[in-house]
């Protein structure tokens, strides 16, 4: 049976038919806009060659849409009581497999490798909680996983930090790092109207192109990311206090390295290229 998982009465009926409630410490808001996964799915531009992992299916109305365009759908539910729900609302797809678990703990080389090997491409697409957002697309992004793309829906102001240029004031810790690993837009907005229950924020669907490699040559990201975290820390002070606060180097190490790379030690974290942490770290460690 095709339902239509955009209907509120629809959704309602299934979701009481299986006694679920909404929970507020998983951020659950469903979609129930008949345009948002549609949209979505189209622009992911993905066929019968491509394999889609999907993070967080809820009851399925974005996952519908992908299998209606790619090649295999695997979805990762962290909430058992949503099981018996996208048994029934996509018992029509012999092209959809549903992973039980926590996206944060499952090896998802391994799910890769195990359901989507066959395809030309994976992509990855998800409608995270906004809790976990930068969490998940870091360990999507870390893992190094054999994908070519990934398209999440977020929290507006989220996706303007993800997306923000390098060097802005809106840049973050977590902005260099989807930097390093990628190249991230913002594709379209979605208004809380959209969802079920309404959340307080809009939202924003982000598309992250991953890198085949790093644009830079990076002796030890762990260090460099160490840096990075630093040095966003204490984003008020100066990139030489927030250093030595939380770095664990002097500040006259810390000021005699910006001044070899020609930096003022005046400059704030948020003022510094991709470049200029590459090399400073390379000072610094």
């Amino acid at each position: 049976m095709d339902y239509n998982l955009c209907d509120y009465n629809t959704v309602k009926k299934i979701l009481s038919a299986h006694g679920f409630n909404f929970s507020k410490a998983l951020g659950q808001n469903f979609i129930i806009d008949d345009t948002v996964c549609p949209t979505m799915a189209d622009m992911l531009n993905v066929d019968e060659s491509t394999g889609v992992l999907e993070v967080g299916p809820g009851v399925g109305v974005l996952t519908k849409e992908l299998c209606k365009r790619a090649g295999k759908v695997v979805s990762i539910e962290l909430d058992e009581r949503l099981y018996p729900v996208l048994e029934k609302t996509l018992a029509d797809y012999d092209n959809f497999e549903l992973v039980k678990g926590d996206v944060m703990k499952l090896d998802l080389h391994g799910i890769i490798a195990q359901k989507l090997s066959g395809f030309k491409e994976v992509k990855v697409c998800a409608n995270l909680p906004y809790y976990i957002t930068s969490p998940v697309i870091m360990t999507l992004l870390e893992g190094k996983l054999p994908i070519t793309e990934i398209e999440v829906m977020v929290q507006q102001e989220a996706a303007e930090r993800l997306c923000a240029e390098l060097g802005s004031r809106e840049a973050g810790a977590v902005t260099f790092a989807v930097n390093y690993y990628g190249k991230s837009e913002i594709l379209f907005n979605v208004g809380r109207e959209c969802f079920m229950p309404s959340p307080k924020v809009d939202s924003s669907v982000i598309r992250i192109a991953v890198r085949e490699k790093p644009e830079f040559d990076v002796k030890n990201e762990k260090q460099l990311f160490t840096l990075v975290k630093c040095a966003f820390a204490q984003r008020r002070k100066t990139l030489v206090n927030s250093l030595a606060n939380s770095l664990g180097k002097s500040k006259a190490d810390i000021t005699n390295a910006l001044s070899q790379l020609g930096i003022e030690p005046t400059v704030r974290a948020e003022n510094l290229r991709m470049e200029d942490y590459v090399n400073l770290a390379d000072l610094l460690f």
